[in-house]
């Protein structure tokens, strides 16, 4: 009988326990614990964590409330539940760690998302386990999306262009950035994302596109203006994530550069990709274009990010990354110009790395497009 998905991560996180020297790995409410697990938590004040050793049953601490949930995993955990009373945190933790073998261990945990709360209760209930940090095991066992992933990721980028047109006709002189961002807001439910969105959109009008993480404020559309969205959809709890430029009235020439550059460039690093690529030359591909057309200096960040079950996840298309690409790494490649006072132009795809070279997942239309 074949595996599940999930059986198959865990044997894999095994695996990479193993060859790492590591005994095992506790991890808190996270996006790593529902990759191995299914389970949803929110991080809170009542302590969740999952224990996994390197062979053996995994363990979950959790209280009562969430015992319901236990039952539709698609996993075995041996469950330590506690009640209300803060007090009975420690004993929950240590019957955790005694049910693993692990009283003496070297246990790795995400540094990103494990908190001095749990931190403190694993080490008072076995003060002789090391911690030290298992994000390069998560990586590696993250990194590569699995059929079931991909497919999500699909789904949640049909989402968002959906979304997106059903916005658009919204865009008219008057409106402001903070109404379109609403209104995307809104047909990405309607469309089917899950009610946790990657991220709030990005809606800038004019000068504010020239700020990469701009917030949508009550900035009315006076034409002529550029006009930049960057939103995303969640399907699954996997995450889409999209950049397109627009326009309603006729832009000056050097805002329509800009945006046909960072086009070019945007080609250029898809066109990269492939596996055994070191991620940095695909970050090197598209500064290459911007910086020989002059804009080098107002590239001012990488040129994309992992995409999984979170936002931003490894692998990072920066120049400095050495790692070499890898079949079922899916990533962004959103190169930008940004102009500070006068304009920004960012287009962003999101890629898979193929077995003979690379998929663009988002294939809509990018160039520029006018809205009057």
């Amino acid at each position: 009988m074949s595996q599940t998905p999930h059986a198959k991560r865990l044997a894999r996180l095994q695996q990479l326990l193993q060859e790492a020297d590591i005994d095992a790995v506790a991890l808190n409410a996270s996006p790593t614990l529902t990759y191995l697990t299914g389970l949803e938590v929110h991080l809170s004040e009542r302590p969740v964590v999952g224990i996994f050793p390197a062979s053996g049953k995994p363990a979950l601490v959790l209280p009562e409330l969430e015992t319901g949930k236990l039952a539709s995993l698609p996993v075995a955990l041996e469950a330590f539940p506690y009640g209300e009373n803060p007090d009975a945190w420690p004993d929950a933790f240590a019957q955790a760690l005694r049910f693993c073998g692990l009283t003496r261990a070297q246990l790795g945990v995400e540094p990103q998302w494990f908190r001095f709360l749990e931190l403190r209760l694993l080490e008072k209930a076995a003060p002789e386990v090391r911690v030290t940090s298992a994000e390069p095991v998560i990586m590696r066992l993250r990194s590569q999306k699995d059929a079931a992933e991909v497919a999500a990721t699909r789904r949640a980028l049909d989402v968002a262009w959906r979304a997106l047109e059903a916005t658009l006709p919204v865009i008219r002189p008057g409106v402001t950035e903070r109404d379109v961002a609403a209104e995307l807001t809104l047909q990405l439910l309607r469309a089917g994302s899950d009610p946790a969105l990657p991220f709030s959109p990005i809606v800038a009008f004019g000068p504010e596109s020239a700020n990469p993480h701009a917030v949508p404020g009550d900035r009315p559309l006076t034409p002529p203006t550029l006009i930049l969205i960057d939103w995303g959809a969640r399907v699954e709890g996997y995450c889409a994530d999209l950049t397109r430029m627009f326009a309603f009235g006729p832009l000056d020439d050097e805002l329509d550069r800009i945006v046909q550059i960072v086009l070019e460039a945007n080609e250029a690093a898809r066109a990269r990709v492939a596996p055994s690529v070191p991620a940095g030359e695909v970050d090197r591909a598209a500064r290459q274009v911007i910086e020989q057309a002059g804009y080098g200096p107002y590239f001012i960040h990488r040129t994309g990010h992992g995409l999984g079950l979170e936002i931003h996840e490894p692998p990072y298309i920066r120049g400095d990354n050495s790692e070499l690409l890898a079949p079922g790494m899916l990533f962004t490649i959103e190169p930008g110009i940004y102009l500070t006072g006068h304009g920004g132009a960012r287009v962003e795809d999101d890629v898979l790395v193929t077995e003979t070279g690379a998929e663009t997942l988002s294939d809509y239309p990018r160039t520029l497009r006018r809205l009057d």
